[in-house]
Order: structure tokens, then C-alpha cells, then sequence
């Protein structure tokens, strides 16, 4: 059968053939007496404040109770007062959930272990999902946790047994990282639109240029994330020993910088599907007029992610030429693409605006990829109009025969460097090893929290 399909060699998929697993949850409990399992939940106190938020949040704290094998929750909780933080650990009282740990990010613990992190070179006062993160697995670390999951506060379908497939490969059958995917679908209408009509199609047009130049080093990346079936979900699990290695974007592209550093870090790797019904969290606004919001953003951050991480460490080389001609190739694809959705749909007998999905892509996401490359390529610009200049008058003949055009380029070359850089946090491996007894001072906050919030 053709859903039994394997098409990478470094990526194994699960395919949910069957609904009911029923040894599945006594091998996690099993494995869970020598292999501790943490789940990581970031969210805002908005999750559980706000009123249409709330029942979502509620719905995911009922279905966790059934997550026996889990030895500790971590809520890496931001933006929240203190009485906010105290309405978070009733909740979770309400819902008799043990062996949980609310971190509370603008709580006197964390405040002083960032503020200390910051200044021993971390760059951890930038606030974010990123940070947060950040500080959520270095806990589970501490902790001792060999298997570690990270779930979003929002998801409106979350069932327990999907967090169970997702910790089984990692947990049970010991790959190094999980990632889940599902169908987003809701009231009968394709959603994951950033996924369907900018990354994919980007993806392939990159494929299809450099298939014909034939630099294999940039083809393996980009067939490595195309072979993910949604590479910009959320849902993962870490081994421990990758967790330490890992560092993490700290924008809207976190989801596909983690897939690039598995790529480079990690050799046993599978993605899961963890749902046979439609998955649907919380969607974004498209903020068509608003680089810095919404679906234009993240498809700012994804796109200059993707492409930054190419140029550094595959060899990418970028210009206004390759930009233009980058983005007519993916307007292609993407209109191939919606066609096909559209034919998907008809056969599925869902409802589908391909004229919308047209305005997406040439209206919003081609303008996200123009504004990215135009972020990435400007130090280029800069340099070459300088080198021209100089090398055009004769006053700087005595410059240029000791060599100031070289020097131009080198540190264009390195200011470029600097600029592809995506903001990311450092790895714990790092941090541990210039402070040794940092994990002695995560578990005195833990315990410091759990007295102030959960006893």
C-alpha cells in the first residue's frame, strides 16, 4: 500500500493506519520507570485569562491527565503577574495534575536566572517563544529528562493519544526527535496556509534551480524539509542528548530553524501522524499591510531563515539576480500548487477560494520573499556600489594597488555574516559549560516555585 511509503533515508514515517493502539500508553508507562518523559507547554496568561481562550486551555489540562507516563509538566508561562501565575496553579490544582511546574517567567526565580544568563553572554533579555523555550528545556534538563515534548496552549482538538504517538518513537523506540502532522482542516477549508502557499512552493523552486546547477550540498537541505509533511507544526519531541545540542530561533521561524539544526545534528529522525480527525489551533491574521504582524511577518522570518541558514552553511551565494529569479520560479509553483488543492478539494468536497488563495501568494507572500531577500542581500549592495565608486576615479589607484578592494569585500563578507545571522538562543551544552552549576540553581528556583505557587 502507498501510505506504507518511506521516502527518505533519514526520516521515518508513521502513518496512523489503525485508530486504537491499546499497548501503546503500558509501553510509555514501561519505559517511563528508567526514561523520564517532560512535557513543555509555552503559553501567555492570555491562554487561560481570556474567555474564548479558556475552555481550549481547560480541554488540553483534562486530556493530560491521562498522560501517566509523563513524570513532570512544565507551563513556561509568560507575560503574566502574579496573580495570574496563581491562577495558573489553580487551574492545574482544579484539574489534579501532579508533578507540575509553573514557570513563571516575570516571577523573582527566572527574573534573576535570565538577568544571569544575560550576563554571562546569553542574549536572553530579547522577551519571546524563543527565550521561553529556552529556559523550559534547560529545566527538563535539569530534571533529568531523557525524552522531552513541546506542545502549544492553543490547540482546540488536543486529545491525549496524539501526545502519545508523538512521544513513542523517541520514548519507546529511541530516535533522536519526533515531529507530528495532521490534516488543518476546519468548517470544511484547507488551513495551513503559510505551509501550502509559501514554504512548499519555495522549497521546490529552490529544488528546481539548483537540480540545474547540481549543487548537491544546498539539494540535500532542501530535500531534507521536503520531505516533512508539515514542517511548520509545532508539536515535537526531543532525546535529551540532541536537546542539549539545539539551538533555537528566537522568531517566527522557529519551526523550520529547529528541522535545519536536526538536519545537521541529528541522524535518527521521525515524523508522526498523530491524528486521524482535522488538528485546528488558533490562526493568524493574514495583516496584508503589516510586515511586523500576522502571516506576513512569520512568512518574513521564515523565508529570511530558510534562505540565511542556505547562504551560511551550505554555500549558498545571493544576489538581486538570484532574489528575481527565485521569486518568479516559486509564483509558478505556488500557482501549479493551487490548482492541485483546488482539484484536492472538489474531490474531497470541501470548500475552496482559489482566487484567494491567488491574492495570498502574489499579494502578500511574493512581497514577503522580496522584502526577506531584500534584508539579506544589502550588505552586497552596499559593497558592490562601493567597490565601484572607488575603483571608477584615479584618486584611489594608490588604495587599490594595497589592496582596499579586497579589504571592502572581506568585511562586506563578514558584516553579511552577521546580518544572515537569525537571532537564536545558545545551546545548554554551552551554557553548562561555562556555568558549570547552573543546573544546581535551576532546581533551587524549581523548588523555590513550586512552595510559592503549588503547595
Amino acid at each position: 500500500m502507498s501510505n506504507f511509503a518511506q521516502k527518505h533515508t533519514k526520516i521515518t514515517t508513521f502513518y496512523l493506519l489503525t485508530r486504537e493502539q491499546p499497548n501503546m500508553i503500558k509501553e510509555l508507562e514501561l519505559h517511563s520507570r528508567w526514561k523520564k518523559a517532560v512535557l513543555v507547554i509555552p503559553l501567555l496568561a492570555t491562554e487561560f485569562t481570556e474567555e474564548e481562550n479558556r475552555p481550549v486551555f481547560e480541554r488540553i489540562l483534562k486530556e493530560l491527565q491521562d498522560a501517566t507516563y509523563l513524570s513532570h509538566i512544565i507551563f513556561g508561562l509568560d507575560m503574566a503577574t502574579e496573580e495570574e501565575a496563581r491562577e495558573l496553579a489553580e487551574l492545574i490544582r482544579r484539574y489534579d495534575l501532579r508533578n507540575c511546574i509553573i514557570q513563571h517567567n516575570d516571577g523573582p526565580g527566572f527574573s534573576e536566572l535570565y538577568n544571569k544568563l544575560s550576563e554571562a553572554g546569553f542574549g536572553l533579555h530579547v522577551r519571546g517563544k524563543g527565550r521561553n523555550m529556552f529556559m523550559s528545556f534547560g529545566i527538563a534538563l535539569a530534571l533529568g529528562a531523557q525524552s522531552v515534548g513541546l506542545i502549544d496552549a492553543d490547540i482546540r482538538t488536543f486529545k491525549c493519544d496524539q501526545l502519545n504517538r508523538l512521544f513513542y518513537p523517541v520514548q519507546v523506540l529511541n530516535y533522536q526527535f519526533s515531529k507530528a502532522y495532521y490534516a488543518r482542516l476546519k468548517n470544511g477549508q484547507f488551513y495551513g496556509r503559510v505551509k501550502r502557499l509559501l514554504l512548499d512552493p519555495l522549497l521546490i523552486a529552490l529544488k528546481r534551480k539548483f537540480t540545474e546547477t547540481k549543487e548537491e550540498k544546498i539539494l540535500r537541505m532542501v530535500d531534507f524539509l521536503l520531505n516533512f509533511n508539515y514542517q511548520l507544526s509545532g508539536e515535537v519531541v526531543f532525546d535529551a542528548g540532541l536537546l542539549k545540542r539545539m539551538h533555537f530561533a528566537m522568531n517566527w521561524g522557529v519551526e523550520i530553524f529547529t528541522l535545519i539544526e536536526v538536519y545537521r545534528k541529528a541522524t535518527n529522525i521521525a515524523q508522526v501522524e498523530i491524528s486521524h480527525e482535522p488538528f485546528d489551533h488558533k490562526h493568524q491574521p493574514v495583516s496584508a499591510d503589516n510586515r511586523e504582524k500576522g502571516l506576513y511577518k512569520m512568512a518574513v522570518d521564515i523565508t529570511t531563515t530558510l534562505l540565511s541558514s542556505l547562504v551560511i552553511e551550505e554555500g549558498m551565494e545571493i544576489s538581486d539576480h538570484f532574489i528575481r529569479d527565485l521569486t518568479v520560479t516559486y509564483l509558478n509553483v505556488a500557482d501549479n500548487l493551487i490548482k492541485m488543492y483546488s482539484d484536492n478539494a472538489a474531490f474531497c468536497g470541501l470548500d475552496y477560494d482559489p482566487n484567494l488563495e491567488e491574492w495570498m501568494v502574489h499579494e502578500v507572500f511574493k512581497d514577503a520573499l522580496l522584502y526577506a531577500g531584500d534584508i539579506l542581500i544589502s550588505p552586497y549592495r552596499l559593497s558592490d556600489r562601493f567597490i565601484s565608486f572607488v575603483a571608477g576615479h584615479e584618486e584611489f589607484q594608490p588604495y587599490v594597488k594595497q589592496g582596499i578592494l579586497k579589504t571592502i569585500s572581506d568585511v562586506a563578507r563578514r558584516s553579511s555574516q552577521q546580518l544572515f545571522e537569525t537571532p537564536q538562543t545558545v545551546s545548554w551544552e554551552r551554557v553548562i559549560r561555562k556555568l558549570p552549576n547552573i543546573m544546581f540553581e535551576l532546581v533551587d528556583v524549581i523548588e523555590a516555585e513550586k512552595r510559592r505557587l503549588l503547595n
